[in-house]
């Protein structure tokens, strides 16, 4: 896999290259990091009860690089955190490719959970990145939907 990120800085990236996991996780990886958290938001067959065929991203790059950065800066605001970085995916992705990484690595594991689903969830509020799901037999322009905590509640059972 490559990933080519800013050349300003690689931490925050917007490209059309395929976006690889290992890399990302590296780029947060400090000794004094106690865990890394990693989300990976992968394109799915269906939204809608349609047979999704691929998804298309557009961006201006640049502008979606800086929102990147303050989305980090926001977090960092937040919580006590080592690292962040953030690429997002443009251009045609196919079922099972990777659109959006978001690695967070801090001291405890709690902050970094909570850290990278506030990041994700602003990526999809402020980024200026659009997706168009193809799906069977037609097209539609899809804003992304941020998740509230009530559905990510840990269960009561289970590991």
């Amino acid at each position: 896999m490559v990933t080519v990120s800013s050349k300003a800085n690689p931490m925050f990236a917007v490209t059309p290259d395929v976006l690889d996991e290992v890399a990302l996780s590296a780029l947060v990886a400090k000794p004094e990091a106690g865990a890394i958290v990693l989300f990976s938001g992968i394109v799915r067959d269906n939204n809608l009860g349609r047979r999704v065929e691929h998804l298309e991203y557009d961006a201006y790059p640049p502008l979606a690089e800086r929102t990147l950065v303050d989305i980090a800066a926001e977090a960092r605001s937040r919580w006590d955190l080592t690292e962040i970085a953030i690429h997002h995916r443009i251009g045609r992705l196919e079922i099972g490719e990777a659109s959006l990484l978001v690695a967070v690595s801090s001291s405890h594991r709690a902050e970094a959970f909570t850290a990278c689903q506030y990041c994700v969830d602003r990526v999809k509020q402020i980024v200026p990145v659009w997706k168009k799901e193809v799906w069977e037999g037609g097209e539609s322009w899809i804003e992304g939907t941020p998740v509230s905590s009530a559905q990510v509640a840990p269960s009561t059972g289970g590991h």
